[in-house]
Parts: structure tokens; C-alpha cells; sequence
């Protein structure tokens, strides 16, 4: 994955507290934010998200609890209509209420105009699954929003010049989560 070591840099040597709070808007577990920053300094991308899946891979259930109980509803896509967002909070309320915390998933590689019904169909088709089963999917799911958001943020950083700005890289064009970012293929519906 490219990136300008600038911005890694800058991560590298962001003071810790600083550096937890903005691995805190890529993933809600205390326990791995901590981690990436207790790891720093990291020689590449590559090697920062290496580290955030191994981190992942390690959850015990507490941290995917509290990673699960940070990810919120986000807005729908812009220009969707008021049907799919009726369809979406509907289809979010049985989720929640089978399954005791937010859908998450990645849609890496869907552009805005699919993003929905492929948002759609993936929280339909889970609904489906068994508690345990959907555990697993979320985790991963959770894994792979949380390597977007850490490489956006590596790139946030490279891109603006005071420390303090880049600690929240994303911009709330697309969800109501503080962490979403507007050119994101990422949702934690």
C-alpha cells in the first residue's frame, strides 16, 4: 500500500495520548490503539497494518465488544431515497435487536452508487446467521474498516500540516460516525 513516509512519520512520533486518540476513530478498542502505539515506530503502511491485523487477530471478546458498541448507524449515501432509508434503519433495528450491537461492514470496491444496495443486501443476508457465526463476520469486518480508516488516517496526516487537525482524518460526509471519512468505500451501518 503507498503512502508518503511524511505522514507515517508524523504518526510515529505523535505523542502517545494524541496517537490513541486518532487510532480511536479507526477502531473503538482501548486495548488496540494502545497496542499500535506501545509498537511505534513503524517502518511502513505495510508494516502499521500488519500490526492493527495482528492486534485485530488477538481481540478477546471485551475488545470486540467495545469496538462493536463504538461503530454507530451512518447516514445513507447522498441521493439515496427516503424508501431506502427507511428500508436501511429498519433492516439496522432487527440486526441490532437479533444481535446486541451495530452491522458493520466493509465495502472496499463498491463505488457510492452501489454502496447501498450492497450495504442492503449484506445486512439482509446476515440476518440469517447464528450468533456465533455472525461474531466472526463482524470481527473481520471490523478488521478490515478499521486497515481503511488507519491507512486514511497515515494519509490525513502526510496532508495537513498541524498535528492537532489530523487526529480525526475523516470528514462527515458519509455517516454520522465522527471517523467516517467522505471518500470512504467503508460503512459501519
Amino acid at each position: 500500500m503507498q503512502s508518503s513516509p511524511h505522514g507515517l512519520t508524523r504518526f510515529n512520533t505523535l505523542p502517545a495520548i494524541e496517537a490513541e486518540r486518532a487510532l480511536l476513530t479507526c477502531c473503538g478498542s482501548l486495548h488496540w490503539a494502545r497496542r499500535l502505539v506501545a509498537h511505534r515506530p513503524y517502518p511502513d503502511l505495510d508494516a502499521l497494518l500488519a500490526a492493527a491485523d495482528e492486534a485485530v487477530y488477538d481481540f478477546a471478546p471485551a475488545d470486540l465488544d467495545e469496538a462493536l458498541s463504538r461503530e454507530t448507524l451512518p447516514l445513507p449515501p447522498h441521493g439515496s431515497y427516503s424508501v431506502a432509508h427507511t428500508a436501511l434503519g429498519a433492516a439496522h433495528s432487527a440486526y441490532e435487536s437479533r444481535f446486541g450491537h451495530a452491522f458493520v461492514i466493509c465495502l472496499d470496491g463498491y463505488g457510492p452508487d452501489e454502496a447501498l444496495d450492497q450495504l442492503l443486501a449484506g445486512i439482509r443476508s446476515r440476518l440469517g446467521n447464528d450468533p456465533e457465526e455472525e461474531r466472526v463476520l463482524s470481527w473481520d469486518e471490523l478488521r478490515r474498516l478499521a486497515r481503511g480508516r488507519l491507512a486514511r488516517l497515515v494519509r490525513s496526516l502526510d496532508a495537513r500540516t498541524e498535528p492537532q487537525e489530523a487526529i480525526d482524518p475523516q470528514e462527515p460526509a458519509d455517516s454520522g460516525r465522527p471517523d467516517s471519512a467522505s471518500d470512504s468505500p467503508y460503512v459501519a451501518v
